[in-house]
């Protein structure tokens, strides 16, 4: 029973480490405007297209994750010393895991940064993960920070 518990307390303290580890784009991108505020819909013609490979950022926390999970498991094999080694070897594999995860989740990626010369004169960038069909020269309405063909 008190080892239910000890797993409990370790399992809520995880949770709360991890959960105040969460992450948010402060970079403008995937389809936010650089610049201005957002507005309903605007329409122009699209000056130029460029592409920009935008390398994610890695902050240890997939190591530190699956170091507790590997831990965790760890911990549920054997008793005594055996226990101890596993705890360590379940840490040790569970941290390498969790980083691999993270470098691979936090690859480098493109993004399409699209200048738009609105009907107003006003000239608009837009950064975008993907143009689908847009190209120089098209006529573009922009809805909430991205573009589409009309």
């Amino acid at each position: 029973m008190n080892s239910q518990r000890t797993l409990a307390a370790v399992v809520l303290a995880a949770t709360a480490v991890l959960s105040g580890c969460a992450t948010s784009n402060q970079n403008p991108g995937y389809g936010q405007q650089t610049g201005y505020q957002n507005e309903a819909a605007s329409y122009g013609t699209i000056e130029s297209i460029q592409v920009k490979t935008v390398q994610g950022k890695s902050n240890g926390v997939g190591a530190v994750a699956g170091g507790l999970v590997g831990a965790l498991l760890g911990n549920q094999v054997g008793s005594g010393n055996g226990r101890a080694a596993a705890t360590v070897a379940g840490a040790v594999a569970g941290g390498v895991v969790g980083n691999n995860v993270e470098n691979n989740r936090n690859a480098p990626r493109d993004e399409y940064q699209i200048s738009v010369r609105m009907d107003n004169g006003d000239y608009r960038l837009v950064n975008q993960d993907s143009v689908y069909d847009l190209r120089v020269g098209n006529r573009v309405r922009l809805i909430d920070g991205r573009l589409y063909r009309y």
